[in-house]
């Protein structure tokens, strides 16, 4: 924790924190007045604001009180199908009000949730399915032709449709129970959650996310952007993603606020939101944001209310942060770093060093503990490079099922986060590219992030990727990959632009301009391998 204009930023926003043990043998550091699970969280919400909105979906409105009902209806419901503490129950649900529902329900019964993304594919359905040992699957209606066959997932006892058309729906009929009459009690430490990752270079890895690490990473969000109930949050990201579930669902349990759930973003969908439910908070990517401003007028929206913006996933460009600055000029923009594994941001930019510093993802969050490391493991002075490693309560225990995974990746309690970045001295971290994706030019380094950022400056860029494409004599060369605005833009014109602002070998030698979406992951993370695929191919 380091001085920002005289004071820490945490002293003034947080309790302190104090060593615990916690995972065996980890020692970390921990809120004092942190609630012991997920489940006292959402407990401590409803006795907070009873009377206050909890969520709301489309014409549907809960206040607390009442999501507490629909919950202890459906955990009551889930018990007499068998489900118990430490069972799976995956969650494979568009955002809707019955995923916020059938998350607390699973908690409350000492249950672990496994949420899955809504664009995956039966394989990878199959392979989530088995992966976790569910024995229970709650799925959207419209998803029914893409869930593996009964055969291929032993584990699986029962499924339960949301959603349905012709009639109630079996996740209706869960609400017809009386409500659970006690929450089953779990100590901190124990699995609340699997999410899976991204799989951006293979198959993807349960990470384990404890009660103790939703709950710190939902009040190191409450404390840093100084959450009430009074907040109103538009969950605009999938739910079913480790953003949704900490900064929005989480977040706003931890403040009793009000989660506005977006079935699935769209421009003037989100903006007529914010404006009709007077919109506090949210977290999105930097490309929604670009979007809100490419393809609409956002002067025109009352946007009045924003007082929050998160963003994190990919840089923002300088520009970028400067247009929303001139439209939304009340709007404290956030810089947000973290990973699933890290359940919630290990480092969070103070709001007022976000136009100073667009090139740091900020401060480490209080109990976050972060260390830049060496290929032989020793941490690096100040201000010089290395991979990032992460310490903290929020931080994953481990992979499910994978002890080998987990003993690679992680390090005495510190995760090995694969970011080359570095740390100055007064404590703010920069991210400067994947360690995977870092480009070797005949011995020269290029960070393939520094120089995507310096494209996004351009103002008829919308989206650049770098990557590194082999070479003969230099090893590899950097090629970018772009979509654009003005399709007029030409490659010598992008390549004269970058050429202005940086060193000589880190300009991009050839380029792609595309006019299709860059591919992604369900998650929506570029995937920079098949770009790379694309390239050897057409080199073959």
């Amino acid at each position: 924790m380091k001085q920002v204009d005289g004071l820490t930023f945490w002293e003034a926003r947080a309790p302190k924190p104090r060593r615990e043990r916690h995972f065996d043998n980890r020692d970390v550091l921990c809120f004092p007045d942190a609630p012991g699970s997920f489940a006292k969280l959402f407990i401590d919400a409803v006795a907070k604001n009873p009377h206050g909105d909890a969520v709301v979906c489309g014409d549907e409105r809960l206040t607390w009180n009442a999501l507490d009902e629909r919950v202890r209806r459906v955990a009551t419901g889930l018990s007499r199908r068998g489900v118990g503490k430490g069972d799976r129950v995956a969650l494979l649900l568009s955002n809707r009000a019955e995923f916020v529902i059938a998350m607390f329900a699973v908690t409350c019964l000492g249950a672990i949730f496994v949420p899955m993304n809504i664009r995956e594919q039966k394989p990878e359905l199959q392979y989530v399915l088995n992966h976790c040992g569910a024995i229970l699957l709650i799925h959207d209606a419209d998803l029914l032709e893409r869930l593996p066959a009964s055969v291929d997932v032993p584990s699986l006892l029962s499924r339960i449709s949301v959603g349905g058309a012709g009639g109630p729906d079996d996740f209706t009929e869960l609400q017809n129970d009386a409500p659970l009459a006690e929450h089953v009690s779990l100590a901190a430490d124990d699995t609340a959650a699997i999410v899976y990752t991204s799989g951006t270079t293979g198959r993807p890895k349960g990470a384990m996310l404890s009660g103790l690490g939703i709950v710190h990473g939902a009040l190191h969000y409450k404390y840093a952007m100084e959450l009430t109930s009074e907040d109103r949050s538009i969950a605009a990201v999938p739910l079913s993603h480790v953003t949704g579930l900490t900064a929005l669902v989480a977040a706003m349990t931890a403040c009793a606020g009000a989660i506005l759930i977006l079935r699935e973003f769209k421009v003037e969908a989100f903006l007529s939101l914010a404006e009709k439910e007077r919109m506090t908070h949210t977290v999105i990517v930097p490309a929604m944001y670009n979007l809100c401003l490419v393809r609409a007028d956002m002067g025109k929206s009352n946007l009045s209310a924003w007082r929050i913006g998160g963003y994190g996933g990919a840089p923002m460009s300088a520009a970028t942060i400067a247009k929303l600055a001139n439209v939304l000029p009340g709007l404290k923009l956030m810089n947000l770093y973290g990973a699933t594994e890290t359940t919630a941001p290990a480092t969070i930019m103070p709001p007022d060093k976000t136009y100073e510093r667009p090139d740091s993802v900020g401060l480490p969050v209080a109990c976050a503990e972060i260390s830049i490391m060496n290929d032989v493991g020793q941490e690096v002075p100040a201000g010089e490079s290395g991979e990032i490693w992460i310490k903290g309560p929020s931080v994953s225990p481990g992979y499910w099922n994978d002890a080998a995974a987990t003993e690679k990746e992680f390090t005495q309690g510190y995760w090995h986060s694969g970011d080359i970045g570095s740390m100055d001295a007064g404590g703010y971290v920069q991210v400067l590219d994947r360690k995977k994706d870092l480009i070797n030019r005949g011995g020269y380094k290029i960070y393939s992030a520094e120089v995507e950022s310096v494209m996004l400056e351009h103002n008829d860029v919308v989206e650049a990727v770098v990557v590194g494409t082999p070479c003969a004599v230099l090893g590899e060369r950097a090629h970018a990959f772009v979509t654009l605005k003005n399709a007029a833009l030409s490659a010598e014109e992008l390549r004269a632009f970058c050429a202005e602002r940086l060193s000589d070998y880190k300009v991009p030698e050839s380029f792609t301009i595309l006019n299709d979406p860059l591919p992604r992951n369900a998650n929506g993370k570029v995937l920079k391998r098949v770009l790379r695929d694309r390239l050897i191919g057409k080199a073959d």
